[in-house]
């Protein structure tokens, strides 16, 4: 399966699109040089087939071209950082979080 990932800041979120369908998305707020992601979603019919890890994949590798910190307060994101170091060092806490947040071990 072709995943398709573009970023589409009228609607503030990073959209993956499967054969011309939407697939999934991941919001952002841009603030400064931070980039919160509160929420993805993957329809149904795409669950499970790698959508959500291209749309991640994607918005991380866009806030490290950018030079952008991340906020991942979406569990998806966090998680997906949490299982892919090398992204680890564009983290951004949350507001009153500690370095590294929490349980990110």
């Amino acid at each position: 399966m072709n995943v398709t990932v573009t970023d589409a800041p009228e609607r503030n979120r990073f959209e993956a699109w499967v054969d011309g369908n939407l697939a999934g998305y991941a919001s952002y707020v841009r603030r400064g040089d931070v980039i919160t992601f509160p929420h993805t979603e993957v329809t149904p019919e795409y669950e499970g087939t790698g959508v959500g890890g291209a749309l991640a994949r994607a918005a991380l590798d866009d806030a490290t071209a950018r030079g952008t910190r991340v906020r991942a307060l979406c569990p998806f994101i966090a998680g997906w950082i949490a299982r892919h170091p090398a992204y680890q060092y564009l983290t951004e806490p949350a507001e009153g979080e500690p370095p590294g947040g929490y349980g990110t071990a």
